[in-house]
C-alpha cells in the first residue's frame, strides 16, 4: 500500500465515521459500525454493555514473533454548534468542508477530536499490505464525559504491553504523562413563588471558548462566571428576581455562551439597561485581548406572571456563582509554563427546585486534586447544597525507561530530520486509567494538527493527517 493509498483510505473512514451521530452518550450506533466492520474483515472483536470495541489482528508476515502493540482512540466526539446550525447530533451526520489545507464541519464541531484515531485504525486493519505485529485495537466511548468507557472497560484479555494513544491534536509532540481529574457536580436547593413583573433575557456570549485543559491558561473568559458578574452588578440595584439560568453542553469545554431568564419591575427597567452598558464596558476592556468580541445583550420582554426564584434563593445562587473558583489553580514549579491545577466551570443550569454547576478539575498532584475537591465541597455546604463526583481517573506518570517513546523518538528523528517534543500535557488522557489495569504498560500519546478542538471553529490539516499516518505506520514497521 502506498503512502498516497493509505491517507486516502484513512479520510474515506474519517468521513464514515462523521456521517454516524456519535456524541458522548450517544455511540451505540458508531459502536456497531466497527464491529461491523470486524465482522466483514474476518477479525475477532468483542463489544461490552457500555458500546466498548475491541477488535484484534494478527501480525504480519515476519512480525509474529513481535511483542504485541495496541492502538487506542475513543469513539464519542463533543457537540457543539452555532445557534443558526440545523444540524441535530442525535440523527445528522456532520457537513464535511475543506479550505485549503482544512476540514472542518460546517456550524459545528468536527470530532477530529478523536474520531482521526478511530480512522487511522480501521484503515490498517483493513490493510494487507501494511507491516505490523500483532494489534489488539482498543476503542472506547463517554471519554469527552470523565473516560467512562475507560473506566469501564475490561482488558483482561489483551496481551499487549505497548499502548499508541492517537488522542492528541499537535503534530510531533509525542505526550508521556498527563493529568488526573474528576467531575464534580455542585447542588444548590433553591425556592420559587408567584411573582409579576416583565421578563428579560440577558445573555453573555461571543467568547473563544476552548478545551478545559490545553486551553485553560489562555485567559479567555468562562461566559458562566462573566454572567455572574453581571447578575451581581444588577442584584440589590434592582427588584431582580431569577426564572431560568443555563450555560454551557461539557464540562470539558470552556463556556461560550450563556443566558439568564429575569423577572423585575417595569421601573427598573431603565437601570438594568444602564447596568448592562455598564458591564459591557468593563468586560470589554478586560478581555479585549482574549475575547475581543464578547457580548452582554438585554431582550426587554413581555409583562406577566411567572414563577420566580424568592429573593433569598436569587441571591443565593448569584453569590454561589460568584463565590466559585474557575480556572489555573497552580502552575507547576518545576515546568515553566506548565499548568499543574486547575478546574473549569462547564454546565450550569437551574431546574424548578435546584441550581447545579458541573466542574471539571485537573491536577498533576493528586493531592491538589483531592484539595480542590474538598474546597469545592466546603464551598457548597456552606450555602446548604451538596456534592457529587464522577469519573474520577488518575494521572498518568512518565515513564523513565520506555522503548515505545524511544523508538518513537528515533523514527520522527530519521523521517524529518529533527527530534519530536517530548512531553507532558494538562489534560486528561486514558492513558492513566490504562496503565493502571494493564501494569508495565508502555505508552504515548500523539496525533496530526487540529485546531481549536470542542469548538465550531474545530478544523483539521489535511497535510498532517497523512504525516501521521506515514508516521504510525513507520513506528509500527519498526516495533
Amino acid at each position: 500500500m502506498t503512502q498516497d493509498s493509505f491517507y486516502d483510505r484513512v479520510l474515506f473512514w474519517f468521513k464514515q465515521l462523521c456521517a454516524i451521530p456519535h456524541g458522548s452518550g450517544d455511540t451505540k450506533r458508531i459502536s456497531d459500525f466497527c464491529v461491523d466492520f470486524a465482522k466483514k474483515h474476518g477479525l475477532s472483536c468483542s463489544q461490552d454493555a457500555q458500546n466498548n470495541v475491541l477488535i484484534f489482528k494478527s501480525a504480519s508476515e515476519g512480525y509474529e514473533e513481535h511483542p504485541t502493540v495496541i492502538l487506542q482512540g475513543h469513539l464519542d466526539m463533543v457537540c457543539e454548534k452555532e445557534p443558526e446550525s440545523p444540524i441535530d447530533f442525535s440523527k445528522d451526520g456532520l457537513m464535511l468542508k475543506t479550505d485549503g489545507d482544512f476540514l472542518y464541519a460546517e456550524g459545528t464541531t468536527l470530532g477530529g477530536d478523536d474520531g482521526i484515531a478511530v480512522a487511522y485504525a480501521l484503515a490498517i486493519l483493513e490493510s494487507k499490505e501494511i507491516k505490523h505485529p500483532p494489534l489488539e485495537v482498543v476503542f472506547t466511548v463517554d471519554e469527552e464525559i470523565g473516560m467512562l468507557g475507560a473506566e469501564a472497560i475490561d482488558l483482561s484479555s489483551l496481551k499487549g504491553r505497548i499502548l499508541m494513544n492517537l488522542d492528541s491534536e499537535e503534530e510531533g509532540v509525542l505526550l508521556v504523562s498527563c493529568a488526573g481529574g474528576v467531575r464534580q457536580d455542585l447542588r444548590l436547593p433553591v425556592e420559587r413563588t408567584a411573582s409579576v413583573g416583565v421578563r428579560c433575557e440577558i445573555t453573555v456570549d461571543g467568547l473563544i471558548g476552548g478545551h478545559s485543559g490545553t486551553e485553560i491558561d489562555k485567559g479567555r473568559g468562562n461566559a458562566d462566571k462573566l454572567l455572574g458578574k453581571v447578575l451581581a452588578e444588577m442584584v440589590g440595584k434592582n427588584s431582580v428576581r431569577i426564572l431560568h439560568l443555563d450555560g454551557g453542553l461539557k464540562d470539558n469545554a470552556i463556556v461560550r455562551s450563556a443566558k439568564a431568564e429575569l423577572l423585575l419591575d417595569e421601573t427598573d427597567i431603565r437601570r438594568l439597561e444602564a447596568s448592562v452598558r455598564t458591564v459591557q464596558e468593563r468586560l470589554s476592556e478586560e478581555f479585549k485581548e482574549t475575547d475581543p468580541d464578547v457580548r452582554v445583550s438585554l431582550k426587554v420582554c413581555e409583562h406577566g406572571g411567572h414563577e420566580a426564584l424568592t429573593a433569598e434563593s436569587t441571591q443565593r445562587v448569584i453569590a454561589l456563582l460568584n463565590s466559585v473558583p474557575n480556572g489555573v489553580m497552580q502552575m507547576d514549579p518545576q515546568i515553566k509554563g506548565f499548568v499543574q491545577t486547575s478546574l473549569n466551570l462547564g454546565i450550569m443550569e437551574l431546574s424548578e427546585k435546584e441550581f447545579s454547576l458541573r466542574f471539571s478539575l485537573r491536577s498533576s498532584v493528586n493531592e491538589e486534586k483531592e484539595a480542590m475537591i474538598h474546597r469545592l465541597g466546603r464551598l457548597i455546604a456552606d450555602f446548604g447544597g451538596d456534592y457529587t463526583l464522577m469519573g474520577n481517573y488518575p494521572a498518568w506518570e512518565y515513564k523513565k525507561d520506555s522503548r515505545l517513546r524511544d523508538v518513537m523518538v528515533e523514527t520522527y528523528e530519521k523521517m524529518y530530520g529533527e527530534k519530536p517534543q517530548v512531553m507532558g500535557i494538562h489534560a486528561g488522557l486514558e492513558c492513566g486509567l490504562f496503565s493502571g489495569k494493564l501494569p508495565g504498560l508502555d505508552c504515548v500519546s500523539f496525533g496530526p494538527n487540529i485546531y481549536d478542538i470542542h469548538t465550531t471553529r474545530e478544523r483539521i490539516s489535511l497535510s498532517s493527517v497523512k504525516r501521521t499516518g506515514e508516521y504510525v505506520l513507520e513506528v509500527l514497521k519498526a516495533l
